[in-house]
C-alpha cells in the first residue's frame, strides 16, 4: 500500500508559514501531504542556488511539487534540477512578462533596494500605529500567516520575485489562478485553471475548491 501513495510537497507564498495549507485535505490512502518552510537565504544566494539547497528536503523521487505565490516562482525553478510528477502553480505567475506593472517599474528603478521590509520585521510595532481597525484586522491575519519576518530574507525574497526571469510558462506545468486576484493580475491567461471568485490567499479561502479538484489535477495525464 506504501508504494500506492503518492507524496505531495506544498510550497507557501513569500514569507508564509505552511500553516496556510491546514485545510487542504487529501485522501490518505492516496497521497501523503508534506509541508515545506523557508530558508534565511545565504549571502548574496541566487534563486537558483536556493532551488537546489530546497531541493535537499525533498525526500521522496518523482513527488508532487505545490507551490504558492513567490513559493509557486520556486517551485518551478526547483522543477528544472529535480524530476516530479507533478508541478502545480497557485496564484502566481506564468513568466516574468506576466508580472504586474508596478512591480515591473519596481524592478526598473530598483525599488527593491529601498524597500522598507523592516516593518514586516516587526509586526506588532506596525499595528500599534495603524489607523483603523480594518488595518489592524489585517496586520493580524499576516501575523497569523506570516513566518519569515526576518529582514535580509524579505529583501532577498522581494528581489528575487522583481528579478525573475522565466521567460515563457513551463509546458507540464498546472497553472490555477482566483479571478479575483488583487496581486497577480494578468495570470489568467493562457494554459490556466481559473478559479471564480478566486482571490490571492484562495488556498485559505477556497479551500473545499481544492480538496475536491486537486486529486483529479494531480492524476490528471496532462
Amino acid at each position: 500500500m506504501e508504494n500506492n501513495i503518492i507524496p505531495v510537497y506544498m510550497m507557501p507564498g513569500m514569507a508564509a508559514k505552511p500553516t496556510i495549507f491546514d485545510r487542504i485535505k487529501l485522501p490518505e490512502t492516496r497521497y501523503k501531504v508534506y509541508w515545506l518552510e523557508w530558508l534565511i537565504p545565504e549571502d548574496n544566494e541566487s534563486l537558483e542556488h536556493y532551488s537546489k539547497r530546497m531541493i535537499k528536503h525533498i525526500n521522496h523521487e518523482n513527488p508532487v511539487l505545490l507551490g504558492v505565490s513567490f513559493g509557486g516562482v520556486l517551485v518551478q525553478e526547483m522543477s528544472k534540477y529535480m524530476k516530479v510528477r507533478k508541478l502545480i502553480v497557485i496564484s502566481s505567475v506564468k513568466s516574468k512578462h506576466e508580472l504586474p506593472k508596478r512591480m515591473k517599474i519596481a524592478k526598473f528603478i530598483k525599488a527593491y533596494k529601498f524597500a522598507p521590509t523592516q516593518l514586516l520585521s516587526n509586526l506588532d510595532v506596525l499595528q500599534k500605529y495603524a489607523f483603523n481597525n480594518t488595518i489592524s484586522k489585517r496586520i493580524d491575519l499576516y501575523k497569523t500567516y506570516l513566518a519569515f519576518n526576518d529582514k535580509k530574507y524579505l529583501d532577498w525574497a522581494l528581489k528575487e520575485m522583481l528579478l525573475w526571469n522565466q521567460d515563457k510558462p513551463l509546458e507540464d506545468a498546472i497553472y490555477i489562478h482566483g479571478n479575483k486576484d488583487a496581486i497577480f493580475t494578468h495570470s489568467c491567461g493562457g494554459n490556466c485553471i481559473v478559479v471564480e471568485g478566486g482571490t490571492h490567499i484562495m488556498v485559505v479561502t477556497k479551500y473545499k475548491w481544492f480538496n475536491k479538484n486537486l486529486p483529479a489535477i494531480i492524476e490528471s495525464s496532462n
